[in-house]
């Protein structure tokens, strides 16, 4: 009777290292332990959530398979560590070749990285270790459209380019938010050299996903508001520059600059639309 209990506890202590639903994973590498090269499979199918993996051992497959209408297009997925991370790196692996996408150093400067998901999967290997140190190997993912006007965020590519007229038309529309303001001054990024934070001063909002621009008190849309946007810091932001319609994506809770077109040059397009009944959607810029 003993011995069935003890075997009952060791099964249900086993089970325990996995928890898992549509949209987060949490396992354990101690059910590896003695076969330090499992590779385990996760399938997630949410436009977000997290995995969480302690005592990394082996490798974690992560396919991200979103149940979201074909509308959508093809989809991107930045992945954002956890500070404490540690004892894996991330790779994009497709047909056995693998690309890396954050080092263990990345994860704990806090580096967000993207990747297309017809490039591949999420492919998560342990680092190699002699001893048994508590590691947690731990991030949140996001999927968004590739058909977001302007530079996709998080991007080392991006050109830092003014948007294409049907671009900026398109991004009043369907960006997370649309405010008018300029830039008060430039924050430096201590954990990612590649990016700028700019604190925008914001005369309008016309639209946010979420309260990334904060009131000072006065009533909504027309009172001073301010919130900090990021770019790529080669695209050379500073104050002074004028009044802009900053419009972008919202990640992890974070401003992210899309189309920002000097506000003198987005009433003279959108007038231009107006008039020739090309304007996508409906803006006050009076």
């Amino acid at each position: 009777m003993f011995l069935f209990i003890l075997l009952s506890a060791l099964v249900l202590c086993g089970c325990a290292q996995y928890s898992s639903d549509q949209c987060n994973w949490r396992g354990s590498g101690l059910t590896h332990e003695s076969h330090a090269r499992d590779v385990e499979q996760v399938y997630l199918r949410c436009a977000e959530g997290s995995l969480e993996w302690l005592y990394p051992t082996g490798a974690v497959i992560v396919n991200l398979r979103p149940n979201l209408p074909v509308s959508e297009g093809p989809l991107r997925a930045c992945v954002k560590p956890r500070p404490d991370s540690l004892g894996a790196r991330l790779y994009v692996e497709r047909a056995g070749a693998l690309r890396l996408l954050l080092t263990e150093q990345d994860q704990t400067a806090g580096r967000v990285r993207c990747f297309n998901l017809q490039e591949g999967v999420l492919f998560v290997e342990a680092s190699a270790r002699r001893d048994i140190s508590r590691r947690i190997t731990a991030f949140q993912y996001q999927l968004v459209s590739t058909h977001t006007p302007g530079d996709q965020p998080h991007s080392h590519t991006a050109a830092c380019r003014p948007c294409a007229d049907e671009e900026l038309l398109m991004a009043i529309c369907t960006s997370d938010f649309v405010v008018r303001g300029s830039i008060h001054h430039v924050e430096e990024e201590e954990d990612d050299e590649d990016q700028a934070s700019v604190v925008v001063s914001v005369s309008h909002v016309y639209r946010q996903k979420s309260r990334v621009f904060v009131s000072g008190g006065r009533g909504r849309g027309r009172g001073r508001w301010t919130g900090h946007v990021k770019m790529p810091r080669r695209c050379g932001p500073r104050a002074g520059q004028g009044e802009f319609l900053f419009t972008g994506a919202v990640q992890f809770g974070e401003a992210w600059l899309g189309c920002a077109p000097l506000y003198k040059d987005f009433v003279r397009l959108y007038h231009a639309a107006l008039d020739a009944g090309t304007n996508p959607c409906h803006i006050d810029t009076d």
